[in-house]
């Protein structure tokens, strides 16, 4: 009975150690080799200090600025240590209420055009830092008119830092808010 219990003990040892050290430390190493900037966070950087993450979205409530995807995290929007989605049923009256405010939020500020879906509904992390160029487009005038810009000028800077589908195919083209906003900021402060 001692023998069994012994090794299993030193099984038991020996693959927490391989698991819970030697593993992740070889991944870490890995990874801070060959991607370095995305195992650092991918952050961005303003004047040497973070601002902002291009992986996680940021509260955006200024007419100067592009507004992001609606945040389904717990307390505080965009909250990365509180990822989840709201979890309400799309069929159930909750979600469709939730969507017919937010719905009357955008129209109060950009009129009564049809609003991008991605405006309204939040991703299934609720941390999408990203929007489309429909949802980009939707907001532009709004943008031009608190910066005293046209459109068009505002439309070149989305189509700057627009970013492609995966291989070319997979998704949809997309705009990172926080990295589109300042573009925005460098080129008409």
């Amino acid at each position: 009975m001692m023998k069994i219990l012994r090794s299993t003990l030193v099984l038991f040892l020996l693959l927490t150690v391989i698991t819970g050290f030697v593993y992740p430390l070889i991944v870490s190493g890995l990874s801070y080799a060959f991607f370095p900037w995305q195992a650092r966070g991918s952050l961005i950087e303003k004047e040497g200090k973070a601002i902002g993450s291009t992986l996680i979205g940021q509260t955006f409530t200024s007419q100067r600025y592009f507004w992001g995807r609606p945040s389904a995290t717990a307390e505080h929007p965009y909250n990365a240590a509180s990822s989840g989605a709201s979890n309400l049923a799309v069929s159930g009256q909750a979600y469709r209420q939730q969507l017919a405010v937010r719905v009357q939020q955008w129209r109060a500020s950009h009129g009564n055009a049809p609003v991008p879906i991605d405006l309204v509904t939040s991703s299934g992390s609720g941390l999408d830092p990203d929007i489309s160029i429909a949802a980009a487009n939707y907001q532009v005038a709004r943008v031009a008119g608190a910066r005293s810009l046209t459109q068009q000028q505002v439309r070149e800077v989305i189509g700057k830092v627009q970013r492609k589908p995966v291989m070319l195919f997979f998704g949809e083209p997309r705009v990172n808010v926080l990295a589109l906003n300042l573009a925005l900021d460098r080129q008409y402060p």
